[in-house]
């Protein structure tokens, strides 16, 4: 197993546990304990956000860059593999950093496009 795939896995599994968190201290200090006000300023709000697009990308990611890690992967692999764990990590920065998630921003654009390509790659690479 390559280890850049173990710490790329480990890395994308303590993004995803290590926001949960967080989020629970926030809602305690909110003392609101189920459901979130849909304000695109709110902090519980972005940080429940951040939390649910790692949920939906992080896991993927991680069996491709698994499976692809056990195979002996080509050098651009392992590069795409960091660019997609440190993409994931960004799009987290884009989200919670900036004041609202009504704008767009440039770390949220970079990142979810980065995301998509090196997903797209990733997938690529498993055919290849």
């Amino acid at each position: 197993m390559n280890v850049v795939a173990i710490w790329c896995v480990a890395a994308l599994g303590i993004l995803l546990f290590g926001m949960g968190w967080p989020i629970s201290g926030l809602r305690r200090q909110e003392n609101r304990y189920f459901g979130f006000d849909a304000d695109p300023s709110n902090l519980l709000y972005k940080s429940i956000r951040a939390h649910a697009n790692t949920a939906e990308y992080a896991p993927f990611l991680a069996v491709l860059i698994l499976y692809l890690g056990a195979h002996n992967p080509a050098t651009w692999v392992i590069w795409t593999m960091v660019a997609a764990t440190a993409c994931r990590y960004l799009f987290v920065v884009g989200v919670i950093a900036f004041p609202t998630m009504a704008k767009p921003n440039p770390v949220r654009f970079i990142s979810a496009g980065g995301t998509y390509v090196c997903g797209l790659m990733l997938s690529c690479a498993l055919l290849v």
